[in-house]
C-alpha cells in the first residue's frame, strides 16, 4: 500500500476531486470528446484535481479479452496519448495506480505501462502499482482547531471483480473499509457509478475518545459508448456519468455529486 502525502495551500476553499478510470483510450468505443472536455476542465478549474484510477489504455493484445483488431491506436500509441492528454494537468495530479488492462502487458513480458505513464509525466513519486492511501492537507479550519489545515484520508486502488449485477458491485465497493480506516473510498473496474455512505465509531487512541463519523465511498463510471466486446458478451450498457468529489477547505466535510 503506497502512502502519499498531499499538502495543498490554505488559501483553497474547496477541491473538486475527478477520478479518470476506465476510459480505455484507443477502444473504438472510447468518447474521447468526453475524455478531452472532462480533462480541459480540471485544466481551467484552479481547485479541480484529480486521480489517475487505472485502465486509462484499452491495451487488448493477442492473448486477452477484446479485440486487438478493433482497437483505433495501438498500445504504444495508446501509451503515447495518454501522456499527451493528461500532461496538461499533470501537476493536479493526486495519485497514479494500475489497471488490469495495462496489467496485460505486465503479466506476460513484464512491462509495466501504468508506470511508464507515471514516468513520462514525471510523477513515479504518485504511482502505486497496487493501492494508495492518500493523506491530503488543505484549507484552513475553524478557529477553535487554531485555524490548521483541514485534514483527509482516500484509499484509492483500481479494484477487481465485482460480477454482473449491481449488488456484487456494492458489495465490492463496501468492502474496501474491512481493508483501512479512512473518510473516502474509491474504487473502479467495475463501470457501474455509485455513491454510498456509512457511519463508523472512530477511534482516537491518544484521547481515548470515540466519534462518529462518516465514510464515503464511490465507484467510477466507463468512458465507453455501447458496443464491441461489451455488447457481444450481454453486458448491459452502462452510463459514463463518474461521480465527483466535493473536499471543504474550511471544515471536514466531503461528498460526491453524479
Amino acid at each position: 500500500m503506497k502512502i502519499i502525502k498531499i499538502e495543498l495551500s490554505s488559501e483553497i476553499e474547496q477541491i473538486e476531486l475527478h477520478i479518470f478510470a476506465d476510459e480505455h483510450i484507443g477502444d473504438d468505443n472510447c468518447d474521447m470528446n468526453r475524455l478531452l472536455e472532462r480533462i480541459e476542465y480540471v485544466k481551467s478549474t484552479p481547485n479541480a484535481y484529480c486521480i489517475l484510477n487505472g485502465d486509462l489504455l484499452d491495451n487488448a493484445t493477442k492473448t486477452s479479452i477484446g479485440d486487438t483488431y478493433a482497437q483505433t491506436l495501438n498500445p504504444m500509441e495508446q501509451l503515447e496519448r495518454a501522456v499527451e492528454l493528461f500532461g496538461p494537468i499533470r501537476e493536479k495530479v493526486l495519485c497514479i495506480t494500475h489497471g488490469n488492462h495495462e496489467n496485460r502487458t505486465y503479466k506476460k513480458e513484464g512491462i509495466n505501462l501504468s508506470a511508464l505513464i507515471a514516468a513520462q509525466l514525471g510523477l513515479q513519486d504518485l504511482y502505486t502499482p497496487t493501492s494508495a492511501i492518500i493523506f491530503l492537507r488543505f484549507g484552513k479550519g475553524p478557529s477553535h482547531l487554531h485555524g490548521r489545515k483541514v485534514r483527509y484520508t482516500i484509499y484509492t486502488l483500481h479494484g477487481s471483480g465485482g460480477g454482473r449485477k449491481e449488488g456484487a458491485k456494492a458489495i465490492r465497493l463496501a468492502d474496501m473499509a474491512s481493508i483501512i480506516d479512512a473518510d473516502i473510498y474509491i474504487h473502479s473496474h467495475t463501470h457501474l457509478p455509485m455513491i454510498m455512505r456509512q457511519a463508523f465509531h472512530r477511534i482516537d487512541v491518544n484521547n481515548s475518545t470515540v466519534a462518529m463519523v462518516d465514510k464515503l465511498f464511490v465507484n467510477t463510471a466507463a468512458n465507453l459508448n455501447y458496443g464491441g466486446y461489451g455488447e457481444a458478451a450481454e453486458f448491459k450498457p452502462s452510463s459514463k456519468e463518474t461521480p465527483v468529489i466535493y473536499l471543504s477547505g474550511k471544515n471536514k466535510s466531503f461528498k460526491a455529486k453524479l
